[in-house]
């Protein structure tokens, strides 16, 4: 009888990630969503199997309106902190922004450089 394999899995938080890694199920939808085949994706990430990519795909495909929701409600929240985010820390970021227009990282090493000769 043939062996029945998990290869994507919930976690207590509500994530999905594949069976026995850290990788999330999310990265494998977006690398698949840009076209990458199978074994491009096994290339970014070494910690999986090409039979984990192609289970990992098989199970999006057969579990597609609920990953989908799970991936819309990701980027929901991601939007929300990063709002939220940039509201708080708006004075910083400004002067962080103001600071990199002013100077140029090649000019800050080149006086590095000229300094340690």
């Amino acid at each position: 009888m043939a062996e029945t394999v998990d290869y994507v899995c919930q976690t207590a938080e509500g994530g999905w990630r594949i069976v026995g890694t850290r990788v999330s199920l999310d990265s494998l939808v977006y690398a698949y969503w840009e076209g990458q085949s199978p074994e491009a994706i096994v290339e970014d990430f070494p910690a999986l199997r090409l039979e984990q990519v192609h289970g990992a795909i098989a199970y999006y495909l057969r579990n597609r309106p609920v990953i989908d929701g799970y991936l819309a409600t990701q980027q929901s929240r991601w939007a929300q902190f990063q709002h939220e985010s940039e509201a708080k820390h708006s004075p910083l970021l400004k002067r962080i922004r103001e600071g990199a227009q002013g100077h140029s990282l090649n000019h800050g090493c080149r006086a590095l450089i000229a300094k340690t000769r």
